[in-house]
């Protein structure tokens, strides 16, 4: 049987896997990105995790035939390049992370294959997740950033320059503050990204008038909001932890302007798209109702009327996406 190994390389953390060919991973393993070491650096511990896994496998009398890998940046598909990336991982820009792996591994750079991290979950949604069995299907995902695909017949469209999916940098009317556009992290102003993304839910919490001191980070913001919804509003004699009034409502008002600005994005992406089916994922996705219920119904409102009864599904696979996503690359 043909087996491949699967890589999800994030900022903070690589994990792979060795993926059957119905798309079970049968052994996994993560390792920290070492994201401030440089992309030799990064090279070399991947290629060791990817051949212990490979002996592994060699053990329980499974031979690995390829590796497929969904990396952080922006990956040229068609050479294996890391097109650009962000300070996430230092030095990551231009880095050959096919040529280099395959090098290391002593595979033929043919039996290796890499596209981005949104990208390679996207595909893992669409073979065996929310998405499974749909001709087109489009992921976006709302965690440390804003990012998506449209994975169409089985493939993710990655664009001309290979920057598809970059669904978190177009003009959102919610990035907006006291009249001014939000700076975005990447450079530009007034992005979905710059009020849908988790940091962003965080710093609208603060310029609403939250508390750090209530709430350390967006966690934090999303246990005030339950406690804030659960007693309507009424004052809570729960002590500090249960943070001031004033911040549970902050922590109230900026999940639903985040949740609000990441549905109407969507909903505009279906509009343009026609999806059969559409996948929500990240760490926002996963935060409950607080969030979903917002999002959706911005998203509906959003919708054009042949689209009203479009498909809005949680990912389903988790963090073994990306993994399974980037062995579909490489499995025959």
């Amino acid at each position: 049987m043909n087996h491949v190994i699967g890589v999800d390389l994030g900022g903070t953390k690589t994990a792979a896997g060795v993926v059957a060919p119905s798309g079970e991973v049968l052994m996994s393993e993560t390792i920290p990105t070492l994201n401030r070491a440089g992309g030799e650096a990064i090279l070399d511990a991947t290629a060791a995790l990817i051949a212990g896994l490979m002996a592994s496998a060699a053990d329980a009398g499974i031979s690995v035939s390829g590796v497929g890998i969904g990396s952080a940046g922006v990956i040229d598909a068609s050479s294996g390049a890391v097109v650009s990336a962000t300070d996430a991982i230092h030095g990551w820009a231009g880095t050959d992370l096919v040529f280099g792996l395959s090098s290391r591994l002593s595979l033929p750079a043919s039996a290796v294959r890499a596209v981005n991290d949104v990208h390679a979950h996207a595909l893992g949604e669409a073979w065996l997740g929310a998405a499974a069995g749909s001709s087109s299907s489009l992921m976006v995902a709302f965690g440390t950033g804003v990012g998506g695909s449209f994975v169409l017949n089985g493939a993710p469209v990655l664009g001309h320059r290979f920057v598809g999916g970059h669904v978190g940098h177009f003009a959102s009317p919610y990035a907006v503050f006291s009249g001014r556009p939000l700076a975005c992290v990447c450079g530009g102003s007034g992005h979905v990204e710059a009020v849908a993304s988790g940091p962003a839910l965080y710093e609208a919490f603060l310029r609403f008038g939250g508390s750090a001191v209530d709430a350390a980070d967006t966690r934090g913001v999303f246990a005030l909001a339950a406690t804030e919804a659960n007693d309507g509003g009424a004052a809570y004699d729960g002590g500090a932890a249960a943070g001031s009034a004033n911040s549970r409502a902050a922590a109230l008002r900026a999940i639903e302007i985040g949740a609000a600005a990441a549905g109407q994005a969507v909903g505009g992406l279906i509009n343009i798209l026609d999806p059969e089916t559409v996948v929500i994922s990240g760490g926002l996705a996963d935060a409950g109702e607080l969030w979903w219920k917002p999002m959706e119904t911005a998203l509906r409102k959003e919708l054009l009327a042949p689209l009203v009864a479009v498909p809005v599904l949680p990912a389903t696979l988790g963090n073994t996406a990306a993994i399974v996503g980037a062995a579909k690359l490489v499995l025959k």
